[in-house]
């Protein structure tokens, strides 16, 4: 899964330097975005400067970069990664004895799936946001929005948008066409995902790459209804917009999941690896980060922001079915790929 931290785009220069000489002791693979020093006070408290920092434009880029030599001591992927990640020998186990919030860690957050299937943990999740419903609330009834079939509505033809990535995409198709858990899915499941994905094409008006794209074409009133993100909504709210998230459809709603991995004979000081992600984790970062549209993993750190807060960040409580994006086999994710882009292609 493509990481949902389009905070701006990095520039050809931030591709290939680190944003600024900080801590030559720890360097953070990362999209533009996370080198906000509130994400990770308690780093910078302790060794009085942030780590350094080095970006990507989106995750194959950067395993493609690693995988040719480059040298990082951590990295942060998403979920759907994972499994292409551990297989190629580039990354290590965490020691789950020096994570501080371990114990704390949403459970649902870290299963077997994002254990890589045994007690070994090769992805620490840190941040996490939902995928839901977004939608003009001045045109746009509760009603209508009350169910997935929204996308194949035709009085929304032309109006509607979806993400441009694969594991959003899926996870949309999977669950209007009742699927609640995508690790398993069988052949004829895959298919009627596809299938549906494939109806609502000629009702899209684009895929949407950014937030801030979709922000922008749901204020001109061009898209009256999203699959998006729960920083879009927020951000429009804070601008005045009418909108609403509808997290409790009546098929479910999904949730994403990213983190840092640890790179195999990292140049860095692997003491201070942990003090990053003990730092990401800690319930100093979890207002930060909620600020920036992204849930700690830390569940007693995310929990004591009180409910009011998660609600108003599209992260509250829901009564339906999550899919949540864990990983799933590089072969699957591979077919969904290529679905998608046929579908995309119009085909």
């Amino acid at each position: 899964m493509t990481i949902r931290i389009l905070l701006g785009a990095a520039t050809s220069l931030a591709l290939s330097l680190p944003a600024f000489a900080q801590d030559d002791n720890l360097l953070v693979f990362d999209y533009s975005g996370f080198e906000d020093p509130s994400f990770h006070q308690p780093y910078v408290d302790q060794h009085g400067e942030s780590p350094s920092f080095v970006f990507f434009g989106d995750e194959d880029e950067a395993f493609q970069r690693l995988v040719s030599g480059f040298q990082s001591d951590v990295t942060h992927i998403c979920a759907g990664s994972v499994p292409r990640w551990q297989a190629s020998g580039i990354i290590e186990p965490w020691d789950t004895s020096r994570i501080a919030a371990f114990d704390t860690l949403n459970a649902d957050l870290v299963g077997e799936d994002v254990l890589g299937g045994s007690e070994e943990m090769y992805f620490l999740p840190t941040d996490y946001g939902s995928t839901a419903v977004t939608y003009n609330t001045d045109e746009v009834t509760v009603d209508q929005v009350a169910s997935l079939d929204v996308f194949t509505n035709p009085e929304f033809a032309g109006r509607l948008s979806i993400p441009d990535n694969v594991d959003d995409a899926y996870a949309l198709a999977y669950l209007a066409t009742g699927v609640e858990n995508w690790s398993n899915v069988t052949e004829a499941q895959f298919e009627a995902a596809t299938d549906w994905l494939r109806s609502i094409h000629e009702n899209l008006r684009t895929y949407w790459v950014d937030p801030g794209e979709l922000g922008q074409l749901m204020g001109s009133g061009e898209v009256l209804v999203a699959w998006a993100w729960n920083e879009v909504p927020v951000a429009l709210a804070d601008e005045g917009f009418p909108v609403g998230y509808a997290r409790n459809t009546s098929e479910g709603t999904s949730v994403w999941l990213c983190g840092y991995v640890n790179m195999v004979e990292a140049p860095g000081e692997e003491d201070r690896a942990y003090d990053y992600v003990n730092a990401l984790l800690d319930p100093a970062s979890a207002q930060p980060l909620i600020e920036g549209g992204f849930g700690s993993a830390n569940s007693a750190a995310l929990t004591a922001l009180g409910a009011e807060t998660l609600e108003a960040n599209g992260l509250g409580e829901v009564t339906v079915p999550v899919l949540a994006q864990l990983p799933i086999s590089n072969e699957q994710r591979q077919r969904q790929a290529e679905a998608f882009e046929r579908i995309k292609a119009g085909f």
